[in-house]
């Protein structure tokens, strides 16, 4: 599956003629944050005034830097994190347009709910 496609070309739930494709990459932005590791990542960072290194992570969440790692890999996969390279350490933030385009898929129009 084509990574870039994960947040750009997800569509709201409520839009007639979902394809296949579009219903894959929308399941998998989901997955993305099917984890509670991922949703507590995406919570710490939207608090976070600057970017934060994975190391500033592991302590609030418990895991080690491994595991840190590839929740944040996944994360930035599906458009939701932008990763900058700061010599040998990596920083995280969220990605506010990816954000605010996987809003857009759950803002249904017509919904009874």
């Amino acid at each position: 599956m084509n990574v870039d496609l994960l947040v750009a070309c997800c569509r709201p739930l409520d839009d007639t003629g979902l394809t296949a494709e579009e219903a894959e990459v929308t399941a998998a932005l989901f997955k993305a944050l099917g984890d509670p590791a991922r949703v507590r990542i995406v919570n710490l960072l939207a608090r976070s005034p600057e970017p934060v290194c994975v190391c500033e992570l592991t302590p609030p969440l418990g895991l080690s830097q491994p595991t840190v790692s590839h929740h944040l890999k996944k994360l930035v996969q599906a458009g939701l994190l932008r990763r900058e390279q700061r010599g040998v350490w990596a920083y995280y933030s969220l990605d506010r347009e990816g954000i605010s385009r996987a809003a857009e898929i759950l803002e249904l129009e017509g919904a009874n709910v």
